[in-house]
């Protein structure tokens, strides 16, 4: 039987994975009560152990240190929650995959604006609620006829859906919506209202309006102090009786993250090349037309190629990053590819954007991934920038220690 100690914070929907199956296989987790996100997983202690940074984290009675909601929850769970039979195990991963990847971006784009954690995209926002619409129409079509994900009897697929939905269903998916979807409505009623998960999460309850989103905390506290700001300014002034004229309206994040000039090079027309001519045709089009003294090249190399497993799982990873990065399409273009097998893979790709800047750093939505990346800015006058765009558009690359291509994805 296991057990640990789970550093989190409070209502941490990842975390409730690893403490809903510890309470199905009675394993002894508690919940470090002195941690404090922002300042105990930024310690030197604490990354000594999880470098990081990040919760859900677990250290384990006799010294191990693991990290992932969906890792800590299969090593604190029993054989029951983990799959009977290699095909349960490999049902019971493909379910928590398909949590991560198709679900769990589309209900951060969605919810993290209404919690004030991230500002809104309207652009975004509509493909999330697409893509949020898409997942559940697979979930009710199966659970038309199965009880459970996995089985007949409750497994870590079944917690770790329904935990990816919390958010959605308490803030968002509202009774219009979720209407169309009751099997999937009647299967997470049941899995939340088991012993074990109100053990975790209490009584829950549907939302029954959308939520709004709030400005960023940030945000509002510029706000604020711009306010008060402005309030000690005018302590020591007369105030002008002329009225002023109303400040023009803010831009939407939209027009910020417009092409920056008008330019000869113009991406939609090399996109429309690319998806619709051979390389040997779409690849002279682009260094044809191409602006150095407008757009820039970036090599992106994936920091943590060890920890990559299934190829899959790594090809989901690419997905969910392009899923997040919606408000980028309209002005970059890029191919990522993944090279080696399983157990043996990496991640690097070749971004063109308008711009010389590192164009994630632009807003606040786009830097949930570019961290994970080392960033290389290429000179476009080089040859040996040339050869290694080719390749990577035309899918011919190895990586730098020989890895083979395997798959790759478009970013555009």
């Amino acid at each position: 039987m296991a057990s640990g100690t789970l550093y989190t914070y409070p209502g941490n929907f990842r975390a409730y994975k690893a403490l809903i199956a510890a309470q199905y296989a009675g394993a002894s987790v508690k919940v470090s009560p002195d941690f404090v996100f922002g300042e105990t997983n930024k310690s030197d202690d604490f990354l000594k152990k999880f470098p990081l940074g990040k919760v859900p984290a677990f250290e384990s009675s006799k010294g191990q240190c693991i990290t992932e909601s969906n890792a800590i929850a299969f090593y604190v769970a029993n054989a029951q929650l983990r799959g009977q039979t290699d095909e349960q195990k490999a049902q019971v991963l493909q379910w928590l995959s398909f949590a991560d990847n198709e679900i769990l971006p589309a209900a951060c784009t969605w919810v993290f604006p209404c919690l004030g954690i991230m500002k809104q995209d309207k652009q975004a926002l509509k493909r999330a609620k697409d893509d949020v619409k898409a997942a559940l129409e697979v979930l009710n079509k199966y659970l038309l006829n199965n009880t459970y994900l996995v089985g007949e009897r409750v497994t870590l697929a079944d917690i770790g859906v329904a935990c990816t939905l919390l958010h959605l269903y308490q803030y968002v998916l509202d009774p219009a919506f979720r209407k169309d979807f009751g099997n999937v409505n009647r299967w997470f009623t049941t899995i939340i209202n088991q012993p074990q998960a109100k053990a975790v999460i209490g009584d829950f309850k549907m939302c029954d309006k959308e939520a709004e989103p709030k400005e960023p905390a940030k945000q509002q506290q510029q706000q604020q102090q711009k306010k008060e700001g402005g309030k000690k300014e005018q302590g020591g002034k007369k105030q002008k009786q002329a009225a002023k004229e109303p400040e023009p309206p803010a831009k939407e994040e939209e027009e910020e993250e417009a092409p920056i000039v008008e330019t000869g090079f113009v991406m939609d027309s090399f996109k429309k090349v690319y998806s619709n001519e051979e390389e040997t045709v779409s690849i002279p089009w682009f260094w044809e037309r191409f602006e150095p003294e407008n757009y820039s090249i970036w090599f992106g190399e994936y920091k943590y190629n060890e920890e990559l497993t299934k190829v899959f799982m790594s090809c989901n990873l690419i997905t969910g990053m392009f899923q997040r990065l919606d408000r980028m399409r309209k002005f970059s273009f890029a191919s990522v590819c993944l090279f080696g097998t399983d157990n043996d893979s990496t991640i690097s790709g070749v971004w063109v954007w308008q711009g010389q800047d590192l164009a994630f750093e632009r807003s606040e939505d786009t830097k949930i991934d570019y961290e994970s990346y080392a960033w290389t800015k290429l000179d476009p006058s080089k040859e040996e920038t040339k050869k290694l765009v080719n390749s990577y558009f035309a899918w011919t690359a190895t990586d730098k220690k020989g890895r083979k291509f395997n798959q790759g994805k478009i970013f555009k």
